[in-house]
């Protein structure tokens, strides 16, 4: 009889974490404490089951294989560690967890996000909660999404190519890589505008939420042409004059498509720092 296996957001540590990651950003935009940050500290440590299966989801989501072989033998010895764990005091922990999630945040907006690799940690959770034996085919399913993110060559190109381009971005996107800079967030980034920061927490905090976030970028085009329109009177200079007409022109162009791309947040990033150019020229 095969054992009935749902998977959740809730129930998945891998998720429960990057959500928590993605969180610590929003707050950290706003404040400066986060209740995420303590609670990260608080189960997601090396002496904590849940902690210690995190580690695990870690492995399994990013290490890459040339071969299908080494993929499995690195899913055995993880599959091995994972049974050592207690399975009691992981459900224990992840209780509690949400009990602080649920004391912090409204619940329903938290797990409103959208998960760039969810597919892959539902697959690991799948994997860990069922067997050949209990549920064969929802095992293979995942089993096959896990060995193809571990060896596909493509995917390996892709996780290259969105590290490159974050790491060239770094200067207009500085949260959208949040699991990396937020420890550094307030000493190094602290000469972000309201604007951005206020463009940066709508991302973070409505990414899944496309219709909210198309409706706010949509009013802040229109906003920045005007205001750009009217500091080209400002402006003395010939063909900077006729450089930002063929900005105020394109801007439109970020209002394409029903969801906002990362690559329109990093051309509103680029407006909001030329209205600042524009009026550090003009008080100089």
């Amino acid at each position: 009889m095969n054992k009935k296996v749902k998977h959740t957001k809730i129930k998945n540590t891998g998720i429960l974490f990057e959500l928590l990651t993605r969180q610590i950003t929003a707050d950290l935009l706003g404040s400066n404490d986060s209740k995420a940050a303590e609670i990260v500290k608080e189960f997601f440590n090396k002496d904590t089951e849940l902690g210690k299966e995190f580690e695990l989801y870690k492995i399994l989501s990013e290490n890459k294989y040339s071969t299908e072989s080494r993929a499995e033998k690195l899913l055995e010895v993880v599959l091995r560690n994972r049974g050592k764990l207690s399975n009691s005091s992981i459900r224990s922990e992840k209780y509690n967890l949400i009990r602080k999630i649920k004391e912090s945040y409204d619940i329903n907006e938290f797990f409103n996000a959208r998960i760039p690799n969810y597919k892959v940690l539902a697959s690991i959770y799948n994997i860990f909660e069922s067997s050949e034996e209990t549920n064969p085919v929802l095992y293979e399913k995942s089993h096959h999404t896990l060995m193809e993110n571990m060896t596909h060559d493509n995917v390996t190109v892709k996780k290259d190519k969105t590290y490159d381009y974050l790491k060239q971005q770094e200067k207009d996107l500085r949260l959208l890589a949040y699991q990396t800079l937020v420890e550094k967030f307030n000493k190094k980034y602290s000469n972000l505008s309201e604007k951005q920061k206020t463009l940066l927490k709508e991302y973070i905090n409505n990414i899944s939420n496309t219709n909210k976030l198309r409706e706010y970028v949509d009013n802040e085009i229109n906003d920045i042409k005007q205001v750009l329109s009217e500091k080209i009177n400002t402006v003395d200079d010939k063909i900077t004059k006729i450089k930002i007409n063929e900005v105020v022109n394109q801007a439109d162009s970020l209002k394409k498509g029903k969801v906002v791309s990362d690559k329109q947040v990093v051309s509103l990033m680029r407006y909001y720092q030329l209205i600042q150019e524009i009026d550090n020229v003009a008080k100089g």
